[in-house]
């Protein structure tokens, strides 16, 4: 489990693995080069220029089908179940050729089948990852429609693109204090005779 920073550790991790792995040649035929990066929405709303690049977006967030169905804690200091999600990012292929376009595409998801586990020595520190964390990345389907509202929604032109999810990333509530917060308090009124 982990802090607040998961999110953008499990999406720069992937990108770091890819650059990490991506190689020069490929059965001596020389591979086009390429860069791997995370980008924000108000990046792709921005010119991107045809630089040879396989950008990763995360376009939606969800909780855990699985992990909706926990029942919150009942007993009065019990630490809240974490928050469990599912992260979607669409892996999009940029460049001015057909060629390179498609073999850098070609070649992420290949590797991303391949390779479909980060454990914790593959993530950044800083979300403060358990030993035993791992995120699994698998396929997924996207309706022609949920792909053209994605893109209608973002400023570039349709980019080539195939669609992940990172699953199960764990956030860990904050700890809380030894003593919580007052929220409420019962008052009781009484007339004066009573008191007397």
């Amino acid at each position: 489990m982990a802090n607040v920073f998961a999110i953008h550790s499990v999406c720069g991790s992937i990108a770091t693995f890819l650059q990490n792995t991506y190689p020069v040649t490929h059965h001596g035929m020389p591979m086009p080069s390429c860069t791997f990066e995370v980008l924000s929405s108000n990046q792709l709303a921005g010119t991107l220029d045809d630089t040879n690049r396989v950008s990763l977006f995360l376009y939606r967030a969800t909780v855990n089908e699985h992990s909706r169905q926990q029942r919150p804690a009942r007993a009065p200091n019990a630490r809240p179940a974490p928050l469990s999600l599912d992260l979607h990012l669409l892996v999009s292929a940029w460049s001015s050729s057909a060629l390179d376009e498609q073999v850098m595409l070609a070649w992420t998801m290949r590797q991303l089948h391949l390779y479909p586990l980060l454990d914790a020595s593959s993530l950044t520190p800083e979300p403060g990852w358990d030993a035993d964390e791992v995120i699994q990345i698998v396929p997924s389907e996207l309706s022609t429609e949920d792909v053209m509202r994605i893109w209608d929604a973002l400023e570039p032109s349709y980019r080539i693109s195939a669609s992940y999810i990172a699953r199960t990333v764990r956030l860990d509530p904050d700890d809380l204090p030894e003593d919580r917060p007052v929220v409420a308090t019962r008052f009781a009124f009484r007339s004066p005779e009573a008191l007397s």
